[in-house]
């Protein structure tokens, strides 16, 4: 019997039918079956029409129309949330997430440095380093939680540094993951964001959203993305350790 004989048997008596073929107690799958197989080899075996390889050619010989958004001209953040804000920070400034971790607090940090932003010291990647609340360093309500549309969400740990600088661990309620984008999606800070002190946002991801790496997730969930600016967030960051 060959493949031409049954006629796709697989979507009629196989896995993808009714499950009535004999083989399928001996072969488990159709994809262990002979005639499955010969299917297969025959598919990528058969003649193909004319004027099949002029066709491809012409379609390989046309110029890129997306040149201009080639990996090397787009620019890379990592997206993560704190509280109902999305946020990012350029990709070289992320240096590593890690699972939640206890913030232990640092001494003489009470009375009126109860509220700082320097929460304490925080184990990541075996290092202990400065934890530091981006709540409370932009006046984010960390206490409104969005709706997450069934998916799960996770705490975390994200760290930045950069050459020569400490590092710090910023504890974020989510991190999605890496958004690459076209410079020109960087728009002026939006509403959303507003609250944040205007010297540490560079602006407003909003154009992007579009983009695989955000696929799947409502526009609404993430209307603005705030990109934070690498240089002026790692000085303050740092100007809490003195």
């Amino acid at each position: 019997m060959t493949a031409f004989d049954t006629g796709s048997c697989w979507r009629s008596i196989g896995v993808q039918g009714d499950r009535s073929c004999e083989a399928l107690a001996r072969h488990a799958h159709c994809r262990n079956c002979p005639v499955y197989g010969n299917a297969a080899r025959h598919s990528l075996t058969r003649p193909v029409e004319p004027g099949y390889g002029e066709d491809w050619a012409r379609e390989l010989a046309r110029p890129d129309a997306a040149a201009d958004t080639s990996a090397a001209s787009l620019d890379a953040a990592l997206v993560f949330r704190v509280g109902a804000e999305w946020l990012a920070v350029p990709l070289a400034l992320a240096a590593s997430v890690a699972p939640i971790a206890p913030v232990h607090r640092l001494p003489h940090r009470g009375g009126a440095h109860s509220h700082h932003a320097l929460l304490g010291i925080a184990a990541a990647g075996g290092k202990l380093l400065p934890a530091v609340s981006l709540a409370r360093l932009l006046d984010i309500d960390s206490e409104t939680v969005p709706a997450t549309g069934g998916r799960h969400a996770f705490r975390r740990l994200l760290v930045l540094a950069e050459p020569g600088a400490p590092s710090f661990a910023l504890p974020v309620d989510e991190v999605h993951g890496v958004l690459r984008h076209a410079p020109a999606a960087l728009q002026p800070p939006a509403a959303t964001v507003g609250r944040a002190p205007p010297p540490l946002l560079a602006g407003v991801l909003s154009g992007a959203l579009g983009s695989t790496e955000v696929a799947g997730r409502a526009a609404a969930d993430m209307a603005g993305i705030g990109l934070l600016d690498a240089g002026a967030l790692m000085a303050a960051l740092k100007g809490l350790l003195r």
